[in-house]
């Protein structure tokens, strides 16, 4: 059986943490901004959203008014509208990424001027 080391002396993990300079950032202020930026998070939420609506909704419009109860027709149709929504989402996040790396070179292209 094993017996657990009571030091009086030694410190324990808490007290070694709340001691300023236990780490090199312990004088910093901490970063809690969130690593993905809120206007990426919500046009997620957006696409997320018109991924559920806009097939079940463009089914539910299309079943009786535009293919006369042939749920065959309207179901496919629902599946090129999840399409349409899945495309968008591709080419807005491609756009994104792509300006961002435009920024990212203007900044650089700034500091080689200098």
């Amino acid at each position: 059986m094993t017996s657990s080391r009571i030091v009086a002396s030694e410190k324990s993990i808490l007290e070694k943490d709340d001691s300023i300079g236990a780490s090199p950032a312990a004088g910093e202020k901490s970063n809690i901004s969130p690593a993905v930026p809120t206007d990426v998070i919500l046009k997620l939420l957006a696409f997320t959203l018109a991924m559920v609506v806009v097939p079940l909704g463009s089914y539910y419009a299309s079943v009786n008014t535009l293919f006369g109860g042939n749920s065959t027709y309207a179901g496919a149709m629902a599946a090129i509208m999840a399409n349409v929504v899945l495309i968008g989402y591709v080419i807005v996040a491609y756009n994104e990424d792509q300006s961002d790396r435009l920024e990212l070179e203007a900044k650089e292209d700034t500091k080689k001027e200098r």
